[in-house]
């Protein structure tokens, strides 16, 4: 069974940093991907970035790109979400998932993690 859970979520001033963690467990093969999604309140659930592993892919919502960067760490199973350039319009919570593909070619996500929120202040 796949497992994700994220942390490295917090406050930080708009201009400010912060990087997310996705610790993964249960693949059985090294092939797989990991997406960054987030939701603020009253919106609607957006992708935010990809990686795939199988390939070494990364992908971005045109909202983030140049300003965030998601990588992975297989001997770790790890990937990570560093965000820079924050803007408050970033403040939400942001789950990792699986990725059904394996390549970020899909739009089938699975074994959600929980959250962790992000709030950027002006």
């Amino acid at each position: 069974e796949v497992q994700l859970v994220e942390s490295g979520g917090g406050l930080v001033q708009a201009g400010g940093s912060l990087r997310l963690s996705c610790a993964h467990s249960g693949f059985s093969f090294d092939e797989y991907a990991i997406g960054w999604f987030r939701q603020a309140p009253g919106k609607e659930r957006e992708w935010v970035s990809c990686f795939s592993n199988s390939d070494r892919g990364t992908y971005y919502a045109d909202s983030v790109k140049g300003r965030f960067t998601i990588s992975g760490d297989n001997a770790k199973n790890m990937v990570y979400l560093q965000m820079n350039s924050l803007k408050p319009e970033d403040t939400a919570v942001y789950s990792c998932a699986a990725e059904g593909s394996g390549f970020c070619y899909g739009d089938y996500y699975y074994s959600w993690g929980q959250g962790t929120q992000v709030t950027v202040s002006s």
